[in-house]
């Protein structure tokens, strides 16, 4: 009976435990092969641990397989993209995946530019944010169809050169001839935009925001921010930066540059907006939004 009693105890505590909280709304299995189609490096990971936390060692190995083609640099590698990555090698069913592009050194992004390369201007692939990869040709379209319909990304489609750019940009999506790149849509901070660290967040817990695709710095933000959700009051929330709160403004230097928001009570599911201060530079949007983000 004494053994019986302790075995019950045990099966308790196991089954109060809690579950791991589920980061990322597209999500992989926790793990990413990938090859490097220029320079012939691989990694084959299990990036995400059974406890939800992810394996800094395995994501500096997708990094140092992601650098830059022209000059070799390493960037980062987000863990939005690794995920997302991850759902479309377990959907598409092909492993590894091929990279035609990860990171790119801005230095090497614009000269491509200078020689007349199809590359965009503040391109996502210099904030570690995007990845080009091959597929075979029965893949390609229809793939395609199925990172669209996440309405997560953004989705461009090359079928004559056999690839699929992916980023974790605002959603959107387009093929050669309505990409538009040749007209450098996001000079002067017009694309400028927001993401979270994660997707989802504790009740309180801090949320770390960044800035992309900032063309023209530096940008200066308001000390305050909301939570935008649907059908109820925006929920006001401060940035943790030194001074006193809701005074002045914060000066974000360089594309990819965080802000810290603290003390987010408000459980529900939206969107974080932050507001820019006078100077703008170029076009900058008096209000930035990030993706949306769920608090519980």
């Amino acid at each position: 009976m004494r053994f019986l009693g302790v075995a019950a105890v045990v099966l308790v505590a196991s089954g109060a435990r809690a579950a791991p909280l589920q980061r990322f709304f597209v999500m992989g299995d926790g793990t990413l092969a990938i090859v490097n189609a220029h320079t012939g490096e691989r990694a084959e990971v299990r990036y995400r641990k059974a406890d939800g936390t992810y394996d800094q060692a395995a994501i500096a190995r997708i990094r140092h397989a992601f650098r830059s083609e022209g000059d070799s640099s390493e960037g980062k590698a987000s863990l939005r993209l690794i995920e997302v990555l991850s759902w479309v090698q377990k959907t598409s069913r092909v492993r590894p995946l091929t990279l035609m592009s990860g990171y790119r050194s801005p230095d090497y992004n614009e000269g491509l530019r200078a020689k007349g390369m199809r590359a965009a201007g503040g391109s996502l692939h210099t904030e570690g944010l995007a990845a080009d990869v091959a597929f075979p040709r029965a893949v390609l379209r229809p793939l395609w169809m199925k990172v669209r319909a996440l309405d997560c990304c953004g989705a461009g489609y090359y079928a004559k050169e056999g690839f699929l750019h992916i980023d974790v940009g605002q959603p959107r999506f387009w093929e050669p001839s309505t990409s538009r790149v040749e007209e450098n849509l996001s000079a002067g901070n017009a694309r400028l935009f927001g993401r979270t660290e994660f997707d989802r967040y504790a009740k309180g817990e801090e949320i770390v925001v960044a800035l992309h695709a900032m063309t023209v710095a530096p940008v200066r933000v308001g000390r305050e921010a909301w939570f935008v959700m649907a059908g109820r009051e925006p929920a006001r929330v401060v940035l943790d930066v030194a001074g006193t709160p809701g005074e002045g403004c914060v000066e974000l230097g360089v594309s990819g540059a965080t802000v810290r928001l603290r003390g987010v009570e408000e459980v529900g599911r939206g969107a974080f907006r932050l507001t820019t201060c006078e100077p703008r530079p170029g076009r900058t949007p008096a209000a930035v939004e990030t993706n949306v983000t769920e608090v519980r």
